[in-house]
Formats: structure tokens, C-alpha cells, sequence
């Protein structure tokens, strides 16, 4: 999938663990690393905007968009 979930990496800049996040945003842990590992399929705008509130950042700091190689537009 061309788009990439960067909680992670964000995660790790603010020195966050999985839990602490997903007590701050209110979703499940398990939730998170679906999100968090890039097998979820959707986010909510009200999810994405609870995380970038707790991780201090703007969406584009989470997600990512990268051509797949190969692929015409």
C-alpha cells in the first residue's frame, strides 16, 4: 500500500510507549498496533486528530505517501 503510518517513529521521537498513546488517544492497544504496524485499511479524522494532538505533530508527521514502483498514475 503506497501509504505509510509513521506513528512509530513518532512514538520514538517523543519517547512514548504503545500504552501511553493509546491511553491518551482512548483506543485499544491492540488497535494501535494495527495502525501503528500498517495493516490498518482506515483511520478515523477524529483518531488521526487525537494522535497528532498526543504526539504533538501534524498528520503528515504520520502518514505517508509513497508511489508503489512500477505503477503508472
Amino acid at each position: 500500500m503506497p501509504i505509510i503510518v509513521n506513528v512509530d517513529v513518532m512514538m520514538a521521537k517523543r519517547k512514548m510507549s504503545l500504552t501511553e498513546l493509546a491511553s491518551k488517544v482512548d483506543i485499544t492497544p491492540a488497535n494501535l498496533s494495527i495502525l501503528k504496524t500498517g495493516k490498518a485499511k482506515a483511520i478515523r479524522f477524529a483518531t488521526l486528530e487525537a494522535i497528532c494532538k498526543a504526539l504533538d505533530c501534524q498528520p503528515g508527521d504520520v502518514l505517508e505517501y509513497v508511489a508503489e514502483a512500477g505503477k503508472s498514475e
